[in-house]
């Protein structure tokens, strides 16, 4: 399963086993969808087209050349379903979880891996972390598949309603905005309570965070024996749970009022709506928006103001070691608290009473100086190479970095050259541009032993 890491002769970290991994899976992805018995029509499908679809689907992204529900066939929808599967948790996940069933015992190097895979910072129950995860994974999925069977089946027969409803579970719990039901998406059922729920609930559960599910069961389970208040359960969360779930419910609420704000007269979004489905709508635009890629109404007829705001929430994401794209919660709130204590001239960060560590406010700098980078570059080389307005390019890049998946109509007109760097936007979003800059890094713990006298520099 590691054998990357085993392979004789050549000492690769986790950090760079982990982005091969799924290089690897989107390579063997794509030829398999370039099968005729993957099309439709029968016919091969052309390599970059099977690529950009193997991509978008391991980086759980959605952006898509081709129709999903027209373009594959059964089994081209199977692939990208187990592609989109394996995204969402992760090859090294996977693989694990194929050691565990078969019974073999993990070394230093597995532990270490799986550890950097989900981004946790100790080896600790490991192993217990990662049954629970894919667990509680399977089980969300298939809840939100039986629920979406009930409006499914009726719509579309037993067969296609059924797979309709696994396929939308999956793709909406992993954020990866991809279905087969129709050309509009979710546009179709813009005033289906249930549909809208569901989706909005899967795509929240699976961009919260692993490590909040556990942390929230846990305080409410341990909270109910002991007869504990809600505000006291409430209390006894962790301070990462508590910033991820104050954060996020900010920036949906926030999002949604913004979006009501601005759309509320546009007709070609919400416009022709009653109140009541002007604010669902609102607040699925910016639930998908934090990396999901559902649409319920045509994303290149948002006004300019509404894509501003829908460039932030793209870029910020979900949370930390969930399904989501983006710099994720956290590491906007860090950067926001960072400024916060310098102007208010505090020594220290501490958020909900905890002490936030230099290494994590070093951490969060960098993702976001490397992420803003990464946006751009590939922004001004799509621009360059597939002119197009700049708006639509930058929410393209901006989506496929983030791994959100929504596009103003840009994606299927693209190019040769323009695909190619969405591509590499979408692995970038999904493996962490961050990630990417190690990568090719040597490691340099040596320069650190060294001590230098310290400089005077004028900053600002």
């Amino acid at each position: 399963m590691f054998f990357l890491a085993k392979t004789k002769g050549i000492k690769l970290a986790p950090v760079q086993i982990i982005p091969l991994s799924f290089l690897i899976t989107i390579v063997i992805g794509a030829l398999l969808l370039t099968l005729p018995v993957a099309s439709a029509s029968g016919e091969g499908t052309s390599f970059l087209t099977a690529l950009f679809t193997a991509t978008t689907s391991v980086c759980v992204t959605g952006l898509v050349v081709v129709d999903t529900y027209a373009h594959w066939s059964f089994v081209g929808q199977l692939i990208i379903l187990v592609l989109v599967q394996i995204g969402g948790l992760g090859m090294i996940a996977i693989a694990s979880m194929l050691m565990v069933l078969i019974g073999k015992k993990f070394s230093l190097t597995d532990r270490m891996l799986l550890r950097d895979a989900f981004n946790l910072n100790s080896e600790s129950r490991l192993l217990s972390f990662l049954v629970r995860v894919l667990k509680g994974t399977f089980l969300v999925e298939g809840i939100g598949a039986l629920l979406y069977a009930i409006d499914f089946i009726p719509a579309f027969g037993i067969k296609k309603g059924l797979w309709c409803a696994i396929f939308n579970a999956v793709s909406a719990f992993c954020n990866a905005g991809m279905d087969v039901i129709g050309p509009n998406s979710m546009g179709d059922y813009r005033n289906n309570p249930l549909v809208m729920s569901v989706t909005m609930i899967l795509i929240i559960t699976g961009g919260i965070g692993f490590v909040v599910w556990f942390d929230v069961v846990e305080k409410i389970k341990e909270g109910y024996k002991k007869r504990f208040s809600p505000l006291l359960i409430i209390n006894r969360f962790s301070e990462h749970t508590k910033l991820v779930l104050s954060f996020t419910l900010i920036l949906l609420f926030g999002g949604m009022i913004i979006f009501t704000i601005t759309e509320f007269n546009n007709s070609g979004t919400i416009g022709n709506m009653n109140l009541g489905e002007k604010l669902v709508n609102s607040l699925f635009e910016s639930v998908t928006l934090r990396t999901a890629g559902f649409a319920s109404y045509p994303q290149e007829n948002l006004s300019y103001a509404s894509c501003m705001v829908a460039y932030v929430l793209m870029f910020i994401g979900g949370s930390p070691i969930g399904t989501a794209g983006g710099i994720k919660t956290v590491t906007m709130f860090l950067l926001i608290m960072n400024l916060r204590t310098y102007v208010s001239h505090q020594n220290e960060k501490v958020i909900f009473g905890r002490r936030v560590s230099e290494d994590s406010m070093r951490k969060a700098s960098a993702i976001t100086f490397v992420g803003v980078v990464a946006v751009f570059i590939l922004t001004i080389l799509l621009l360059m190479l597939n002119p197009v307005p700049m708006e639509d390019a930058l929410f393209e890049v901006v989506s496929a970095c983030a791994t959100v998946g929504l596009s103003r109509g840009l994606t299927s007109t693209l190019g040769i050259a323009g695909r190619i760097i969405i591509i590499i936007a979408m692995f970038l979003g999904r493996i962490g541009p961050i990630s990417m800059v190690a990568f090719f890094s040597r490691d340099k713990m040596d320069s650190n032993k060294i001590n230098y006298s310290e400089g005077i520099f004028y900053v600002g």
